[in-house]
């Protein structure tokens, strides 16, 4: 019996509601652990060591951006005659590309140990250099899951690598005081990701079914990994911004404002256009796919409103209550940023919409327009105090982010009831 179409949109929704659900879990429980392994690692290692494993780490982050390339949303967008051939290519897209990463990464080793003395730092960023020849075997299956809209299982393995993470940093820490007990669970935990990655999704490459046009894909990822990048860079330059301008004291505040506020929303709104990106994907047609964009909306603004308003009324409560007293002179800033939500969730949903459409380069190009929107309004605001840097920052993504998406929504709705009439 084949299901009516209110079905198959109710079965939809619910998906969709489930995913969110299943990533808005893993965080939470994840920001639970990673408070717990914080506070063992402040007892148990002094500054400067902690410092050597800020350093590596900020770095690492900084390069896995560049493997994040977006070939993985054409498995997604693939109709199922094209399915196999997409899966065989980008298997080898992985492989290259993870493997350019993990050497430029050495490179990056290479030149800390050469001019700037961080010998630890450049031993241990180099052994993280393992990590990307883990990912190539389970990111094909990856996105085969999240096609499948099996959120819910890519949130879990997601979740039970990062918690393994944690919770094995902070027994290396109990047990050997060293910057290695941070930096060594990052490539232990990754052949767990992989094992249940391919556990979870059955795949390997068969050539019968052929290769697609690899360059096309690779175009497709490039404008996405520029995007990836795009917002690395909004959300860590503005860092170097405030210390620039306004000072260390300055900074630690801004940056405990930001990772306490604002930073698990946009967590959350990005995972929220990780999991609505497989609904806007091949659609029959623009009425299903007005159906879908407009439940998306709609959630998305009841949930992230009701995020963004929680948290700028309770911060005067939660911040002293778990942070402590110290920190009583971040909740304006923390107040401030939480006015970036409702933003950030637009941009997430019009990244997705452009991206299951086919036009990637385009959210590239917003994708360098809010950047230099942000980081511009932060610098001017940096010259007159902390808090106007912030609203700086919040005013230049939101002015931009507002816009397009108004535009690209506009038009998606006009185009849909012009089709219906």
């Amino acid at each position: 019996m084949i299901a009516a179409p209110s079905d198959k949109q109710h079965s939809s929704k619910r998906s969709i509601i489930e995913g969110l659900l299943a990533y808005g879990s893993a965080e939470l429980v994840n920001r639970i652990v990673r408070i717990l392994v914080v506070v063992i690692i402040a007892r148990q290692l002094v500054p400067e060591l902690v410092g050597v494993a800020a350093l590596t780490l900020s770095l690492f982050e900084l390069t896995r951006v560049i493997a994040n390339i977006g070939v993985g949303q054409k498995i997604i967008a693939a109709p199922d005659r094209t399915l196999e051939a997409v899966c065989n290519s980008a298997r080898r897209i992985f492989w290259f590309w993870c493997s350019m990463v993990a050497c430029i990464q050495l490179v990056v080793a290479v030149v800390l140990f050469t001019f700037f003395q961080q010998g630890l730092a450049a031993q241990m960023l180099a052994v993280l250099c393992g990590v990307y020849f883990f990912m190539p075997g389970g990111l094909v299956q990856c996105f085969r899951l999240m096609r499948a809209r099996k959120m819910a299982t890519v949130a879990k393995i997601g979740a039970v690598q990062t918690i393994s993470d944690h919770l094995l940093t902070g027994a290396l820490i109990l047990a050997w005081a060293n910057p290695w007990a941070i930096i060594l669970p990052k490539l232990l935990t990754a052949p767990l990701w992989l094992v249940m990655m391919r556990r979870a999704e059955d795949w390997s490459v068969n050539p019968v079914h052929g290769y697609a046009n690899r360059s096309e894909m690779i175009n497709f990822g490039a404008a996405v990994l520029a995007t990836d990048i795009m917002l690395a860079l909004r959300n860590n330059l503005d860092k170097l911004i405030i210390s620039a301008l306004l000072g260390v004291s300055a900074l630690g505040s801004y940056y405990f404002a930001f990772n306490a506020g604002i930073g698990i929303i946009g967590t959350l709104a990005t995972a929220f256009g990780t999991v609505i990106y497989p609904y806007l994907c091949n659609q029959k047609s623009l009425a299903d796919a007005g159906s879908t964009l407009r439940f998306i909306l709609g959630a998305g603004l009841i949930i992230f409103s009701g995020l963004s308003l929680a948290q700028y009324i309770l911060a005067p409560i939660y911040i002293p209550l778990i942070f402590g007293e110290k920190w009583l002179q971040a909740i304006p800033l923390i107040q401030i940023l939480s006015l970036a939500g409702i933003p950030l969730l637009l941009g997430a949903i019009a990244s997705a919409y452009l991206r299951a459409s086919g036009r990637a380069a385009l959210d590239a190009w917003l994708g360098l327009a809010v950047c230099v929107a942000a980081l511009s309004a932060m610098f001017v605001g940096a010259h007159f105090g902390l808090q106007q840097a912030a609203a700086g920052w919040v005013i230049g993504t939101a002015s931009v982010i507002s816009a397009y998406s108004l535009v690209i929504m506009t038009k998606f709705f006009k185009t849909e009831q012009e089709i219906s009439l």
